[in-house]
C-alpha cells in the first residue's frame, strides 16, 4: 500500500504506461530531485515565520495572544508563495525559486493576510477550547460530547489545509468558495487526504520529539526540513484531486482543453465556481474570466 498514492490510475495497481513509476516511488524521486530546493524554499519560509516564533517567546503571558494576532497574518501569504513553489515542483513544472515566491507572495497578499488571522483565531480557540473542555469532561461525563466535537473540528480544519493554499495560489476563488471547496473536497479526496494526514502527523510528531530530546538538531530540522516536507506531501497527493473536481470541470463546461493537459473528467461539476486557464487571458467585454496561475 503506498502511503502517497496516486488512486487516479486504471486497475488494481495497474501502470498506465510499463515505464511509469509506482506513486510511492516518483514522489522520492521527483522530492529528491529538488531536495536542496525544497530546504532553501524552508529556509526562506521559516525566515517570515521568526516574527511570529520571536512573538510566542518574548511576549508577556497578559499581552502574548494580541501581539501574537499582530504579526500572525503574515503567515498566510508566505505559506501561499511556499506553496505555489512546492506545487511546482510536485507536479514536475518549471520554476524558479525565489522569483516565483516573492510574486506568489505579492499576488495571494489579500487573501494570505486573511486565511492567516482565520488560522490564528482558530489555532487560539483550540489551544484554550480542547483543554478546558478535556477538564470539564474529566468532571462530567456529558462533556466529552463538546470535547469530542472540538477536537474533530480541529483535525478537520487540519485537513482543509491541504487544498486551501493550493486553490489560493492554482485559482482566483474568493474566500468563502476556497473554503467551502476544501471541505467537501477533505471528503472527495478522502484516500489521498487520510495519507497526507499520517504523513504530515508522523514528521510532525517527529520534528517535535527532536526538539526536546537534541534541540539544537531539532532546530536547524525545522530550518531546513518540516515545512515543505509536509507541503510537497500536500501537493503530490492532493493536487489532482483539485485539478480533476476544481479545475477540469471549469474547461468541461466552457468545451475548452485544460492547459495542463489533464484527462477530460465526465462527471458533472461539483462547484458553481471554477479555476481557469494556465495564464491570464485578455477578459471579455464586461465579463470576468476565472484563471489559473
Amino acid at each position: 500500500m503506498a502511503l502517497f498514492g496516486n488512486y487516479d490510475t486504471p486497475g488494481r495497481g495497474v501502470l498506465k504506461t510499463p515505464h511509469e513509476k509506482r506513486p510511492f516511488f516518483k514522489f522520492w524521486d521527483i522530492y529528491f530531485r529538488h531536495c536542496w530546493q525544497l530546504m532553501g524554499l524552508n529556509l526562506l519560509y521559516f525566515l517570515f515565520l521568526v516574527p511570529l516564533f520571536a512573538t510566542i517567546i518574548l511576549a508577556s503571558t497578559d499581552m502574548r495572544w494580541l501581539a501574537l494576532m499582530s504579526v500572525s497574518g503574515i503567515m498566510g501569504p508566505a505559506t501561499a508563495a511556499m506553496t505555489r513553489v512546492a506545487r511546482n515542483y510536485s507536479q514536475e513544472r518549471h520554476t524558479f525559486m525565489f522569483h516565483d515566491f516573492f510574486r506568489a507572495f505579492k499576488l495571494n497578499l489579500k487573501q494570505g493576510l486573511i486565511m492567516g488571522y482565520i488560522d490564528t483565531v482558530a489555532i487560539i480557540s483550540f489551544v484554550i477550547g480542547i483543554p478546558m473542555y478535556q477538564d470539564m469532561a474529566n468532571k462530567n461525563r456529558v462533556m466529552y460530547a463538546p470535547y469530542v466535537i472540538a477536537m474533530a473540528c480541529m483535525l478537520v480544519f487540519f485537513m482543509m489545509h491541504f487544498y486551501i493554499y493550493q486553490m489560493m495560489c492554482s485559482t482566483n476563488l474568493n474566500m468563502k468558495q476556497i473554503l467551502r471547496n476544501a471541505l467537501f473536497l477533505v471528503s472527495i479526496g478522502m484516500k489521498k487526504t487520510i495519507y497526507t494526514l499520517l504523513a504530515s502527523l508522523f514528521i510532525i510528531i517527529f520534528n517535535y520529539l527532536m526538539l526536546l530530546v537534541i534541540p539544537a538538531i531539532g532546530l536547524t530540522l525545522v530550518m531546513f526540513f518540516p515545512f515543505t516536507f509536509l507541503t510537497f506531501v500536500a501537493c503530490f497527493n492532493c493536487y489532482p484531486v483539485i485539478r480533476k473536481h476544481v479545475i477540469q470541470p471549469y474547461y468541461d463546461q466552457r468545451g475548452e482543453e485544460n492547459p495542463e493537459d489533464a484527462a477530460v473528467s465526465d462527471e458533472e461539476a461539483l462547484f458553481e465556481d471554477k479555476a481557469a486557464e494556465e495564464e491570464a487571458v485578455v477578459p471579455e467585454k464586461k465579463h470576468k474570466r476565472k484563471t489559473i496561475k
